[in-house]
């Protein structure tokens, strides 16, 4: 998914839509689950050389990625759809001045409780031992780019840079997220359950734990019958609700927890043993996955009004 927060922000991506025979690209690209670029310009009836421009059009704005195939006749350009959703806020008023922003890593929980199949990586190399949740507690899990477990929990405290005559209106966190399948399996559905301060916000259905393509930044070491990539999510909780990618997911608002200045926050991801779908949770860092990022945090703030 792409959060597009304003419309200046967008532009490009605009342009890169604004053309009939971009969107059959997208479409085919979809419709195939990726094709390589000979095959692509066959189906479309076009050149080669006027679909590398579309393409680095639609590469340039993160909307489709290349990358380099073996075949019998060589390397091949293959084309894939990156993104899932494109989420753009079309009445965003808000001054850089109102916001702050803080990236936390993915193994950089405060508290944990989890089971296997579970298990921590870096960009080079496995923590301890799969399947072994006291590797959770080793000092190199600050490092981690990304963490899985069958059910349980991790907790995150999002740091609280509040200036103190200001009140939040609202909380969004972004990140990579999937099931945790032994190996992979696109068809395994989990509920995640997310809380703020040990209250319920609600919960998204995963799909799946995806490995049906390599992962864009996923290490090459990387096992392939492994996690491979997940589906970046947006939650949003604010005055009105909680909200996932711009739809509403329960009534919990900001105005249930009284937060200020001084007010420890903290974000807990959960596969509950009562949940519906006990399908586990891989969380995805930098370095891994489709969107190379940690997890982000995004405030927004304003002055406290005087009754």
């Amino acid at each position: 998914m792409l959060h597009i927060k304003t419309l200046d922000e967008g532009l490009e991506i605009f342009k890169a839509l604004g053309s009939d025979i971009r969107i059959q690209i997208i479409k085919t690209l979809l419709t195939n689950n990726g094709m390589n670029m000979n095959e692509l310009a066959s189906s479309l009836n076009i050149t080669n050389s006027a679909l590398t421009n579309h393409i680095k059009k639609l590469e340039e704005c993160g909307i489709v990625v290349v990358s380099n195939e073996s075949s019998g006749h060589g390397n091949q350009k293959k084309c894939t759809v990156h993104l899932d959703k494109i989420l753009v806020e079309l009445n965003s008023q808000e001054s850089s001045r109102d916001i702050y922003e803080v990236d936390i890593k993915v193994g950089h929980y405060s508290d944990y409780h989890v089971y296997p199949t579970c298990g921590l990586a870096t960009a080079e190399a496995l923590i301890g031992e799969v399947d072994d949740p006291r590797y959770f507690a080793h000092p190199d899990r600050y490092n981690s780019d990304i963490l899985w477990f069958s059910r349980g929990y991790v907790e995150y405290i999002i740091p609280n840079f509040l200036p103190p005559s200001q009140k939040i209106d609202q909380i969004t966190i972004s990140l990579e997220l999937s099931s945790e399948a032994p190996g992979c399996n696109d068809n395994w559905p989990s509920d995640i359950h997310f809380y703020i301060n040990n209250k319920w916000i609600g919960y998204w259905t995963s799909p799946g734990d995806f490995g049906n393509a390599k992962g864009i930044f996923t290490p090459d070491w990387w096992y392939r019958n492994w996690n491979q990539y997940g589906l970046l999510k947006m939650i949003m909780i604010n005055n009105k609700g909680t909200f996932i990618d711009g739809l509403q997911i329960s009534d919990v608002s900001l105005k249930d927890f009284n937060l200020d200045y001084r007010s420890v926050i903290k974000f807990r991801l959960a596969v509950p043993d009562d949940a519906t779908h006990i399908g586990g949770l891989t969380i995805y860092g930098k370095n891994f996955g489709n969107y190379n990022q940690d997890i982000n945090v995004r405030i927004n703030y304003s002055p406290i009004k005087e009754e």
